[in-house]
């Protein structure tokens, strides 16, 4: 199959296009995925490839991720679909290596671990789990050299972690956030979606749901904490096949617990939810200007496959 990108196993060999690519004078781009790739990672290669000059796509189902009962054996695994988007998207180099190069010796003896932002949300329900992106993000910006990497916002916090781990390592990289994508129901964009029946597919917009209707309760002026999280509580609570982890509210830097609505503070409602055998998260993050709530609730796949940002209001 020609897709016109490469696809390359060994650290040594992609270290070399990288150096090759800077020393010519180009940029590169950097978007670490695990694989089952989805408009979500099509629009961060996107990105790249509109910027930079060697896009490299990682595919990798990282293990140490991955706590005891998680679904390492089950995560989706499509080499040659991947391989295709990212193509398509503009990436130049596929990053597929084995477990066995990443980690030679087994699970690594050193780790990296970002205090504090890496406590709460999904990590205060997945132990080491932010330990084992960590992790992995440095071996490969370590592999990759000066870059720019691109992450979703839909995991927030692990942007806000990689964040933290470049500026405090002085690391090389330039984190690019970009929004969430959503399914044009408003469903957030997961691998970990292809687990969901048709019942339970059903069940999980509900999630989006919440967090359209607490964004237009903020539009509407509603500024107390206690209601916001609880009207989006209520919602999960509609849907029995819902099972919901955490409903937090929180500000973006430190991702501390919110009591109160300031209309200054920029915040994440984050919230994360088992349904079936997926483990779905999702958030509405909000700016203010000049006391008016700026809704972020990212962008949804049109008709022709577009992005189209979403706006405040009931999920379609």
């Amino acid at each position: 199959m020609s897709t016109g990108v490469e696809v390359v196993t060994g650290i040594a060999e992609l270290r070399r296009r990288c150096d090759a690519a800077r020393a010519s004078g180009g940029r590169v781009g950097l978007v670490p995925t695990m694989g089952a790739l989805h408009a979500g990672h099509r629009s961060l290669v996107r990105a790249a490839a509109a910027r930079d000059d060697l896009v490299v796509v990682s595919v990798f189902v990282n293990p140490i991720q991955f706590g005891p009962q998680e679904d390492l054996a089950a995560y989706p695994r499509d080499l040659a679909g991947d391989v295709r988007v990212a193509s398509e998207a503009g990436a130049h180099v596929v990053f597929a290596p084995a477990v066995e190069e990443m980690y030679p010796g087994g699970p690594p003896r050193t780790t990296v671990h970002v205090a504090g932002l890496t406590a709460r949300l999904c990590g205060a329900h997945r132990p080491g789990h932010f330990d084992g992106v960590t992790t992995v993000v440095t071996k490969l910006c370590a592999i990759v050299g000066a870059c720019r990497a691109y992450f979703g916002r839909k995991d927030f916090q692990q942007l806000r972690v990689v964040e933290q781990l470049v500026a405090d390592l002085n690391l090389p990289v330039e984190v690019v956030g970009r929004p969430l994508v959503r399914e044009p129901d408003g469903l957030a964009l997961s691998s970990r979606n292809a687990y969901l029946s048709v019942e339970e597919r059903t069940a999980a917009r509900v999630l989006s749901r919440a967090l359209f209707d607490a964004a237009a309760r903020l539009e509407e002026g509603v500024r107390d904490a206690d209601e916001l999280l609880g009207a989006v509580r209520r919602h999960l609570a509609c849907e029995p096949a819902v099972r919901p982890e955490y409903v937090e509210l929180v500000d973006v830097d430190r991702l501390e617990p919110l009591t109160a609505v300031d209309g200054s503070t920029p915040m994440v409602l984050a919230l994360a939810a088992h349904v079936g055998r997926a483990r779905l998260i999702d958030n509405l993050v909000v700016d203010w200007d000049a006391g008016r709530p700026r809704c972020d609730l990212g962008v949804r796949v049109g008709p022709s496959g577009e992005l189209q940002r979403v706006a405040p209001g009931p999920a379609s």
